[in-house]
């Protein structure tokens, strides 16, 4: 396929490689570009709470059998707490082959700030009844303007029920809500061509910041995750892909614009507009689309549940800490709770990690200062497995309900061919 500058794809590339040499070369003019990254978050972030809104009631709306709302969302939460846990594990085992923390001078990182992570962790009680009771919001309108995912998801499904249950009655709304959603998305696209811009900025601020050089003492570690999150992509998720007959590398290369997108800004959500709009493309129906993606957007981060595991693990071998298995099973169950709901933006992994060690008193939650440098860099990893991993199950609840059309699929796959040629 014929490289052109107007192409998304090159334009996002450019200004990750644009962000990485001025922030190496500039660090002290790098860091103040952030700005540029966090406006563009924050412009994803405004539509986000009604799209989520808007595609859950018309998913649930249209499909308008409440029985199959119901097995559609059962499926889709057992796959999602399935292949979560199945993430956490692969992080426990691969940190305790590796043991990247092992020998760690811990000294030599003392003095690090964690406060601002640790009140954000210490203001959210993790107990499961606290957990539960979250999710429903104290004011509809309080929860879409701070953007809080799991309550909004709470109302979504109430209100998509509400109107299925009314039928023809409520078809009016529906199609009120489909016809928002088109603006909503019209605004997604105005605000994804500033993306390359962000993109650079992002990268210039995480180079000037951090520099190239803290990633050598702390790459054990970082290699140990990413190269973690790249098995659980090939093996797992593409053993999942295999059994539910599609292509993990082709499906990645199609959502390859998204990918770049969120290995700029770091942040998962930046993407979720866009990739439910390639889903339907792909061949998913639109009203398990609706349903999936934002509840996985919860339920499923595969990335971030791989870092938690493997981060809490390397601070316990900092501190030289030895765990029984007994306790580590533990540590398991504790970050099966704590992982549902983190948010995509950047940052939460670390928030989430100061929650689970407050909960998990055997290590120490000082600890989290250790990787306060490189975090950063880990975070593109957890965004990308997240948003891969929202995907297959997208795609394999779509099939699991044969509302997947590979006619679509075939369709797309002819116009890449001839647009190669």
């Amino acid at each position: 396929m014929k490289i052109t500058f107007k192409n998304l794809t090159v334009q996002v590339i450019t200004g990750i490689l644009l962000g990485i040499i001025v922030g190496f070369l500039f660090p002290e003019f790098g860091t103040k570009l952030k700005v540029l990254a966090d406006g563009f978050i924050k412009l994803i972030k405004m539509v986000i709470a009604p799209i989520i809104f808007f595609t859950v009631v018309i998913g649930i709306g249209n499909m308008g059998d409440l029985k199959k709302v119901g097995r559609i969302g059962g499926k889709a939460l057992i796959y999602f707490e399935i292949v979560t846990t199945f993430a956490l594990a692969i992080g426990l085992i691969v940190v305790n082959l590796v043991k990247p923390g092992a020998g760690f001078n811990t000294a030599a990182v003392k003095g690090g700030d964690i406060s601002q992570y640790t009140q954000q962790a210490e203001a959210v009680n993790h107990g499961v009844v606290e957990f539960l009771l979250g999710i429903i919001p104290d004011n509809v309108v309080g929860a879409m303007a701070k953007g809080e995912l799991l309550p909004i998801l709470f109302f979504a499904v109430l209100f998509g029920v509400a109107t299925a249950a009314l039928g023809e009655k409520a078809k009016p709304v529906v199609v009120l809500f489909e016809k928002l959603t088109d603006i909503f998305f019209g605004i997604v696209n105005m605000v994804m061509k500033v993306s390359p811009i962000a993109a650079f900025g992002a990268m210039a601020y995480t180079i000037g910041t951090f520099g190239l050089g803290s990633l050598v003492a702390l790459g054990k570690l970082m290699g140990s995750v990413y190269t973690t999150m790249f098995l659980f992509i090939v093996v797992v998720l593409g053993a999942i892909a295999k059994f539910y007959r599609f292509n993990i590398f082709k499906f990645i290369a199609y959502i390859k614009e998204e990918i770049l997108l969120v290995l700029g800004t770091s942040s998962s959500e930046s993407a979720l507009p866009k990739m439910m709009e390639k889903l339907e493309k792909y061949g998913c129906s639109k009203s398990v689309v609706g349903l999936v993606i934002p509840t996985g957007y919860s339920f499923n981060l595969d990335g971030t549940s791989i870092y938690l595991s493997m981060a809490a693990m390397f601070i316990a071998q900092a501190y030289g800490i030895d765990l029984t298995i007994w306790q580590e099973l533990t540590l398991l169950g504790v970050l099966m709770l704590t992982s549902k709901g983190a948010a995509g933006v950047t940052g939460s992994g670390f928030i989430t990690l100061a929650a689970t060690l407050a909960a998990f008193p055997m290590i120490p939650v000082e600890g989290i200062a250790l990787l306060l440098g490189v975090d950063r860099f880990m975070s593109e990893a957890r965004a990308i497995t997240n948003l891969i991993g929202n995907g297959v199950a997208t795609v394999v609840v779509s099939k699991m309900e044969n509302e997947f059309h590979p006619e679509a699929e075939a369709q797309l796959e002819r116009t890449n061919i001839t647009l190669a040629k």
